[in-house]
Parts: C-alpha cells; structure tokens; sequence
C-alpha cells in the first residue's frame, strides 16, 4: 500500500498545474458550498426564531363543533338493523369561550411549557397629530412573557412601567414613527363608541413589519373593555419545549380540547417554503463548481493514463494486478479529494465567520443588522460528500481504462 501511494503521488505530480487546477476547484467548491449553507440557513432559523418569539409555537383558537348525520341500515327485508352517525361538517364559533380552562388543559400536555390567552381587535388609534387605525391585543404580562419575546423587543421604555400602570400600553415602533408618538406621550384607543386613554410605557420592534405597524399591546381587562369581550380571549399562544412536534401536538390537541390549533409551520408554510427553496438552489448553483473541478480531474488522470502506458506496462510485468493499477487511480482521487476537502472546509469557516460580521440592515419579516450564519456540521458534511461522488466518479472512469492495459498491447504500440 505504501508503494502504491507513493506512485500515486509520482503520477500526479507530473501534472502539477492541471491538478492544483482541479484542486483549487474543489477548494472553492467545498468552501462556497459551506458559507451558502451557513447563510441561508441563517436566515431561515432567525426567521423562525423571530416568528416564536413574537406569535408563539401554537395558537389555540376557534372553537369547532362537528355535525352529526344519521343513517339507518336495513336488512332485505326492510327491517332497521342498526344506525349509524356520521361526523359530516365542523361548524367553527370564533374565540376562546372558557380560556382558562382551555389555559388549564394546555398545560397538562407535556410538551408545552407556557400559555397566554390574548384578546385581538381592530381599534381607532388618535394622537393630537394624526389618526391611524390599529390592532389592539390584550394580555397577561406575566404570562405573555413566557410565551414570546417581549422582554427582548423593547427598544425605548420598560415593562415595570407598564406593569405599574393599568392604563400603560405598548406600541410598535413603526406604529409609533407614524403616528409621531414616544414613551410618555397619551394616546386614545376606541371601537364602536368606545374607547380609553392610554400613556406609552414602552415601544417594541420585533423587525417583522406588520406586527410593528399595527400592535397595541394594552392589559387584558382595557381591551376587553374596548372591545366588548366580558370574557372571551381571541386566541391562546403556546410555547412547546420542542417546537418541531408542533404539527403533532397540534392534531392531538384539536381532539382533545376541541378547538382548531394552529402550528407555526402551517402559520408560516409560505415563508418556510421559500427559505428551502433558496436553500437548495445556492446548493444546486455552488455544486457547479465542484463538478467543473471533477471535469477537470478526469481530464487530467486521462491525460496521466496516455501518458503513463510505459510505466503501467512496468508495473504489469512486476506483478502489479488489475486491480493494484486501478488503485493506484483511485489514490490520486482520493488524495485530491483529502486536502481539497480539508482545506475547502477550513476556508468554508473562515469565510462563514468573516460573512458573519458584515453589516446588513432588514426590516421586513425579522430584525437584523448584520449578515446571519447558522454553524452546522451537516453543512461541512453535505459539501464533503458532494465533493466526494464527483471526484470519485471523475477517478473511477480513467482508473477503470488503466486497469485493462495489457503489456505486451503497450510493448506492441496497439494498447486502445
């Protein structure tokens, strides 16, 4: 084996440049196929991130109730046999009727580690400059805390202020720049005839727009006020330990207390659909490079295997098998392949880190400002084993050619 190697390294060392072409192919290849994943993947974990933190896991809401039909089997001669019900249509009524017991049996589920009903309507927001319209949710601080990220949200003022004042609200920060208002200032909140007055405690920016254009977050008993909801909540928000389960505990929720809920992958499909489909294209685009770099092995070790006849004809009559020949092929694969692959991931990280600081400000559906990286072994995994079939097909093709050489062909000048 130790020959072998070195024989390899022999033959591919005689092309020196067509193979640090190949080489250098691979290394960019591995390289940009790691930085592409990190930063897609990025982008799709701090949206989801943001996504929990603002709107929770699960969302428990309408009530539903299913409509039953009833058949009656009859034998041949026309007697009732039995009757059967059938489950045809769910009728939906809006809202939480009874939240806190809902509140009570969400909890029991083992997965779910916190809850808080909210109460949503549409309101008139008035200021001494402008009128806006809004959407005003009513809490329970405490429990809203555990169930988002509020508390990581507040850009100007504090929750101790809002948790002291009844009448304290929380505005989004676009909200705010649109209506020309800062902590401290009043604002007046009303629906159909009804309203109250509120002082700013704090301003929020979650970084998704239509939560910062649009929420008023108000204590549960003022927006039921507003609102004209005595005791009825909107919607429960849930957090789960592993969000994943979501789908999963969702279906087995619904049947148990017998409300329609809501996983956040469902709430968010559209958005999740399109981060995949982008992350699979930048994999697709940068997995061009690593097989342009694979063309160009097998170019090479084409080149090496006309080349090299004389010496394979020595090898052959040394005793060297078919096999062995191929092997020696295959070496040269595989030492290209090691350092490529080594150092592409070595310039994968560096190039993640380095991407990681550069700055970039969004606003839209999450808040950042700076590119987001997510570190993950698969993404240097992926890259490998991409990098891995093309060399190897790239190497198995002339290594394949080299083995059927026969040295007396060779000697004759008539090897194919």
């Amino acid at each position: 084996m130790e020959n072998d190697f070195y024989i390899a390294l022999r033959f591919l060392l005689a092309k020196k440049r067509a193979m640090l072409m190949s080489l250098s192919g691979i290394i960019f290849g591995v390289g940009l196929f790691i930085v592409t994943q990190a930063q897609t993947a990025g982008f799709e974990h701090f949206f989801i991130r943001t996504v929990l933190g603002t709107d929770g896991a699960l969302r428990v809401q309408d009530r539903f109730q299913d409509t039953i039909a009833s058949m009656t089997i009859k034998n041949q001669a026309g007697q009732a046999v039995t009757r059967v019900s059938l489950s045809k249509e769910r009728r939906y009524v809006i809202g939480v009727q009874y939240p806190a017991k809902i509140m009570e049996g969400l909890l029991k589920f083992e997965n779910v580690t916190a809850a808080s009903a909210v109460l949503r309507g549409n309101v008139q927001l008035d200021t001494n400059f402008r009128q806006e319209t809004a959407e005003i949710f009513g809490i329970n601080l405490e429990d809203h805390l555990n169930v988002s990220d509020l508390a990581h949200q507040i850009i100007f003022g504090t929750l101790d202020d809002f948790r002291a004042n009844p009448k304290g609200a929380i505005i989004g920060s676009m909200l705010a720049d649109r209506v020309n208002v800062t902590v401290g200032d009043s604002i007046v909140l009303s629906q159909a005839g009804r309203s109250a007055r509120f002082r700013i405690s704090a301003i929020f920016e979650s970084g998704v727009e239509h939560v910062d254009k649009q929420r008023v977050l108000v204590h549960l008993p003022e927006a039921r006020a507003i609102l004209a909801e005595p005791f009825d909540v909107t919607y429960i928000q849930a957090n789960l330990r592993d969000t994943d389960r979501a789908p999963n505990d969702a279906d087995e929720m619904q049947e148990v207390l017998g409300h329609s809920v809501e996983p956040w992958q469902e709430r968010e499909k559209i958005w999740l659909d399109v981060f995949r489909a982008l992350r699979a294209s930048s994999a697709l685009t940068v997995s061009t490079i690593i097989l342009i770099a694979g063309l160009g092995m097998f170019n090479t070790l084409a080149m090496i295997v006309m080349e090299k006849t004389k010496e394979i004809a020595i090898l052959r009559s040394m005793g060297y098998t078919r096999r062995d020949i191929s092997r020696i092929f295959l070496l040269q694969g595989a030492l290209v392949l090691l350092v490529g692959s080594i150092l592409g991931c070595l310039l994968g990280a560096l190039s993640t880190l380095l991407v990681s600081s550069i700055p970039l400000r969004i606003r839209g559906i999450f808040s950042t400002d700076h590119f987001v990286v997510y570190w993950s072994p698969w993404h240097y995994l992926a890259a490998v084993l991409s990098a891995t079939v093309v060399v190897m097909i790239a190497s198995w093709v002339p290594a394949r050619r080299a083995a059927r050489l026969e040295p007396g062909e060779i000697i004759r000048g008539t090897a194919a």
